[in-house]
C-alpha cells in the first residue's frame, strides 16, 4: 500500500514537470506578434555601390560571393584624401556629391557653364598652338576652359584673359609629365563642382554646339565615359593594382589626342584612383601614360565601358576623309603636325590654306559668322 502511494505521487510529479515545461514553450506563441515598425531595422551601408556591382549580379548571380570579398577588401583601402592641406575640403565635395547624386535616368538640361573643358599644353606650344585656340573656339567658352601646361606665362594670361594653370609638372613629353598633368586636371574638375569633365588636346579645335548636343543625351549623375578609341581593339596591360602583375587585364580608352568627356557621376568613383597624386600612382603601376591609365580606371577597376563616339577626332586619323558637310556637326577636329602638315579637314571659305593651314578659323568663321576679323560677305 505504501509502495502504491510512493508510485502515484511521482507520476504526480512527473506530469506537473511535463505540464510546466509545456507552458513554457506555449507563452511566446500566445503573446501578440510584434509590430513590423518595432522590429530592429538594419544598419545602412555607407560605403558607396561600385559602379557595375548590380549590373554584374544580375547578369551572373554566381558572382555575388566575388562581389563580397572585393567590397570586404575595399572596406580595409586607405582613403586617398588622408594627406595634403585641402584634402577635407575635396572629401566634403565628393561626400556631398556621391549622397545627393540621383539614381534615375534623365538628361540633362545643360549649358557651358556646367562643362569643365581641360586643355594640355606645354609652354613651347603656348605661341604657335594657344594662341589660335584664344582666337577661335576658347573665346566663346573663356570661363568654361583651362590651359594646362608646365610654365608660367603672364603675357598671354594678360593678352587673351586665359584661365592658365602652372602644373609644375615637368615640360618633357614623358609619360610621368603627362601624368602628373592629368592629375592636376581632375582635382581641379572635382573642386570645381561642374557636371561634366572634358579633356582635349592644344591642337584640339572644339565645336562647342556639337558638344553641348553630346552631353545632353546623357545624364551627369550616370557613369558616362565618351570617346574615341585610336586602337581598333582594347589594350592589354600587367595588372598590378589588383594582383602582383603575373596577370593581364584588357580595356579600351579614349586617345586624348581627338578629346573624351566623363561624367561627374563616374568621375567621383574614380577617386580613389585618381584624386590627389593616385593618378601618378596608379599610372606608375601600370606604366602607361594618362589616356591609357583614364581608361584603365574605368574599365578595368569601375567595369564602366567606354562609349565608342566618332565624333572626335584627332592628327592621327586622315583627316580629309571627313565629309564636308558633316564638319560642323562633330565636336572635335584636329590638324597635322610638321610631319604631316596636308592632315586638315576639307572645308573651304575665306581664308586660303597659306593664311590657315589648320582650318581652324575657317570653321569658326563658318560657325560664328558674325567674328570681327571673320571676312565680310560682300552683298551686290
Amino acid at each position: 500500500m505504501h509502495l502504491s502511494h510512493v508510485g502515484t505521487n511521482k507520476i504526480c510529479f512527473l506530469l506537473s514537470v511535463v505540464f510546466c515545461a509545456l507552458l513554457v514553450l506555449l507563452i511566446p506563441s500566445l503573446q501578440p506578434p510584434q509590430r513590423q515598425r518595432d522590429l530592429p531595422q538594419p544598419r545602412p551601408h555607407a560605403k558607396p555601390t561600385r559602379a557595375g556591382h548590380t549590373h554584374d549580379l544580375q547578369r551572373n548571380p554566381s558572382s555575388a560571393g566575388h562581389q563580397r570579398n572585393d567590397d570586404a577588401k575595399e572596406d580595409s583601402f586607405t582613403h586617398p584624401y588622408a594627406f595634403r592641406g585641402r584634402t577635407k575640403d575635396l572629401q566634403k565635395v565628393l561626400e556631398r556629391a556621391q549622397a545627393n547624386s540621383p539614381r534615375s535616368r534623365s538628361k540633362d538640361s545643360l549649358d557651358l557653364r556646367d562643362i569643365f573643358i581641360a586643355i594640355k599644353t606645354t609652354r613651347k606650344y603656348h605661341k604657335s598652338r594657344l594662341q589660335l585656340l584664344a582666337q577661335t573656339w576658347v573665346s566663346k567658352a573663356k570661363e568654361q576652359t583651362f590651359i594646362f601646361t608646365d610654365g608660367k606665362d603672364k603675357e598671354l594670361r594678360l593678352k587673351t584673359g586665359l584661365n592658365i594653370i602652372n602644373t609644375n609638372c615637368s615640360a618633357a613629353h614623358t609619360r610621368q609629365a603627362l601624368c602628373c598633368k592629368m592629375s592636376v586636371e581632375y582635382d581641379k574638375f572635382i573642386e570645381s563642382q561642374k557636371k561634366w569633365f572634358c579633356h582635349v588636346d592644344d591642337d584640339n579645335y572644339v565645336i562647342l554646339p556639337g558638344l553641348l548636343e553630346l552631353l545632353s543625351s546623357y545624364s551627369h549623375t550616370q557613369d558616362v565615359y565618351l570617346g574615341r578609341p585610336s586602337l581598333d581593339h582594347p589594350i592589354e596591360a600587367a595588372e598590378r593594382v589588383k594582383s602582383d602583375g603575373s596577370v593581364s587585364v584588357k580595356f579600351w580608352f579614349a586617345t586624348g589626342g581627338a578629346g573624351f568627356c566623363i561624367s561627374r557621376g563616374l568621375a567621383l568613383k574614380m577617386s580613389p584612383w585618381a584624386s590627389l597624386g593616385n593618378f601618378i600612382t596608379t599610372a606608375e603601376k601600370i606604366r602607361l601614360p594618362d589616356d591609357c591609365t583614364i581608361g584603365y580606371i574605368i574599365e578595368a577597376l569601375l567595369e564602366v565601358p567606354l562609349t565608342h563616339t566618332g565624333l572626335f577626332h584627332s592628327h592621327l586619323e586622315n583627316l580629309l576623309r571627313l565629309p564636308t558637310n558633316n564638319i560642323l556637326k562633330q565636336v572635335t577636329l584636329s590638324y597635322g603636325g610638321f610631319e604631316n602638315r596636308r592632315n586638315v579637314v576639307s572645308v573651304g571659305g575665306a581664308f586660303s590654306l597659306a593664311e590657315d593651314p589648320s582650318r581652324f578659323k575657317t570653321v569658326h568663321c563658318l560657325l560664328y559668322p558674325d567674328t570681327d576679323w571673320c571676312p565680310r560677305k560682300t552683298h551686290h
